[in-house]
């Protein structure tokens, strides 16, 4: 793919596992912080599945900024405030998107609010509904590569402030699942890519500039966004009271050094790198997802040549970086 109009259709291309967990959800699917990076394509592929399936149902793609999107009803709403959060449209599945990390180390107060009185709101609203909550990896504590990723059974052990909100986040959703019925699932993602942002395009274009590669985090997980997006959709039937918690992204850990190397080669560009190989990195495992609902569509290699591709011939980039070479939490 070499256009934006063909990278949207494949980010929001619903697979046939989509279109049949389809056929037996009833109800509207309502998604909040819909205008992020991952909502659009996300509201998108639940409208294509959904039309695909039948019978006829709404998409609601809630924002302070609205989505426009043929067959997606748009609604603006600031999510802090109550009111407007009350006045939302009942829906039985929702995806919950909202959330801070960038710039959060800027405003300590507003990461807060955003990712743990926000989260009060809509479990008060919607405590009738099965609620997907992405979260992220960076609850967990930095492992040792060889030691493998991070499982869901383990103790979160958040490093820095935006973690820890995310913790937060989660244990908002836990207190009204368990006092009050509440179905969640905690979506523990980390790190989508679409080609024009994410772990592999931060290296890729840093490769294709010639700029140094920084190794303080030696390696990490990523996974295709569409297939992030399958997974969101179809985590809403597996919605429960305790939340069940499942780690997304990829079933490889991937060495920061070989995928430098390996877009230097695509590139014919030199590669340098910067920095002492620190011992751990953010990784988390994701078989209990793979084992679920199969495994992501796209691997590891196959992600990498579409990000050297896209890189290679100028594609558009959202200049929105990662910051996974951050160890300190401070994003």
């Amino acid at each position: 793919m070499t256009t934006i109009e063909e990278l949207e259709e494949a980010l929001s291309r619903p697979s046939e596992a989509d279109v049949e967990f389809l056929r037996h959800l009833e109800g509207d699917i309502l998604i909040l912080g819909a205008a992020g990076k991952m909502g659009p394509s996300l509201a998108r592929l639940c409208r294509r599945a959904a039309d695909a399936a039948g019978p006829a149902r709404r998409i609601f793609a809630v924002s302070r900024r609205p989505v426009s999107e043929s067959g997606i009803e748009a609604v603006p709403c600031d999510l802090l405030d109550r009111t407007q959060v009350a006045q939302l449209p009942g829906c039985p599945n929702v995806l919950y998107l909202a959330g801070r990390k960038f710039g959060s180390s800027d405003s300590p107060e507003l990461t807060w609010a955003m990712n743990t009185v926000v989260p009060a709101n809509v479990a008060e609203r919607f405590r009738a509904s099965r609620i997907v909550v992405f979260s992220t990896g960076n609850v967990y504590a930095l492992r040792s590569p060889a030691a493998g990723g991070s499982r869901e059974t383990e103790a979160p052990a958040p490093v820095g402030e935006y973690a820890q909100s995310c913790l937060g986040r989660e244990r908002v959703f836990e207190y009204f699942a368990n006092h009050h019925g509440v179905r969640c699932l905690l979506f523990r993602l980390n790190y989508a890519v679409d080609l024009r942002y994410g772990v592999l395009v931060d290296i890729a274009r840093k490769v294709y500039a010639g700029e140094p590669m920084d190794v303080t985090i030696p390696a990490f997980n990523v996974i295709w966004q569409r297939d992030a997006n399958s997974y969101a959709l179809r985590a809403l039937g597996h919605c429960a009271v305790p939340p069940r918690i499942l780690n997304i992204t990829g079933t490889e850990i991937v060495s920061v050094r070989d995928a430098a190397e390996f877009f230097a080669a695509r590139f014919a560009r030199s590669c340098r790198f910067q920095g002492a190989p620190g011992p751990v990195a953010l990784l988390s495992d994701a078989s209990a997802a793979s084992a679920l609902m199969g495994p992501p569509s796209v691997d590891t290699a196959r992600l990498m040549e579409l990000v050297a591709d896209w890189v290679a011939a100028g594609g558009a980039s959202l200049n929105k970086p990662t910051h996974f070479e951050v160890a300190d939490g401070k994003f």
